[in-house]
């Protein structure tokens, strides 16, 4: 993200995208920055500075952001509140091949942790660097993805799907046939693999309306975009009940605090005045 964040602004502008997850950022701290042009991000990073995440949130989501929850340098999540629905967004970047199993199964073991935090009615998108190869073709798992992946499964490829079937996940964009050229996310000394996936939740499939690797976007040259659009969607006669979140520290503020009390105070003045109506303390 060094040095990143103009470039970054520029192409989230140009394909007009609200979210953007990021990964191996590489920032210590747990911190919020703005990143010009309306855009904030929101990351994770241990004091070593290795691995790193975050989420960049556009102006228009900002003040819809419920609750973002930093699980390690390698996931987070944001909890956001968009027209009446809610919808989490998990940034993840999962351990590298040459990397310890047991560093591998803690991380899947705290991506499961997280999951299981999010109420299954909610939107759910995980839009991670994985580190692994799931392959083209799906025999065995249609349930959880296409067959427009790209490659050979390796075994983190396997924990890539495993992970999917055990909490009903799907692989968005292994159902769209795309040219290869819009399958690759890495290129590096002339080998060309998938290694990002964006996943949701199988129940909302039918909610996402397209997705996509973009060659020509790359604010890390080795790395290419993955770009997925999606559109929320309630059942039939579905009202979703949302708890208001309730800014108690904007209290501190003169304003919003003289204003609570004004408002406090009318109502209270309100309740006497209402005819046959009377007023219980407890």
């Amino acid at each position: 993200m060094t040095g990143k964040s103009s470039e970054l602004v520029d192409m989230m502008a140009r394909r007009k995208l609200d979210i953007l997850c990021v990964q191996e950022t590489r920032w210590k701290g747990s911190k919020a920055r703005e990143l010009g042009a309306g855009y904030k991000l929101v990351y994770h990073g241990e004091v070593s500075g290795r691995n790193g995440v975050g989420v960049v949130v556009k102006e228009k989501h900002i003040n819809g952001v419920l609750e973002v929850h930093r699980m390690s340098d390698r996931i987070m999540s944001v909890k956001l509140e968009t027209e009446g629905l809610v919808s989490n967004i998990i940034s993840a970047y999962a351990p590298q091949v040459g990397c310890d199993r047991e560093d591998k199964e803690e991380f899947w073991e705290k991506l499961d942790d997280l999951i299981q935090l999010i109420p299954r009615e909610e939107r759910l998108i995980i839009r991670a660097d994985f580190n692994g190869h799931i392959g083209e073709g799906n025999g065995g798992d249609e349930r959880v993805m296409g067959k427009s992946g790209y490659g050979t499964r390796n075994v983190e490829g396997q924990d890539i799907v495993d992970f999917a079937h055990r909490m009903e996940m799907a692989v968005i964009n292994t159902f769209y046939n795309k040219r290869e050229s819009h399958k690759i996310t890495y290129t590096s000394g002339g080998r060309q693999t998938q290694i990002d996936c964006i996943m949701g939740r199988r129940t909302h499939l039918r909610e996402a309306r397209d997705c996509k690797f973009e060659p020509g976007e790359s604010v890390a040259k080795q790395y290419h975009v993955v770009i997925s659009r999606w559109e929320w969607r309630c059942g039939r006669g579905q009202q979703l009940r949302i708890e208001p979140k309730i800014r108690w520290w904007a209290l501190g503020e003169e304003k919003p605090s003289t204003k609570f009390r004004l408002r406090v105070r009318q109502k209270w003045i309100g309740a006497w005045m209402v005819p046959g109506k009377m007023l219980q303390m407890y």
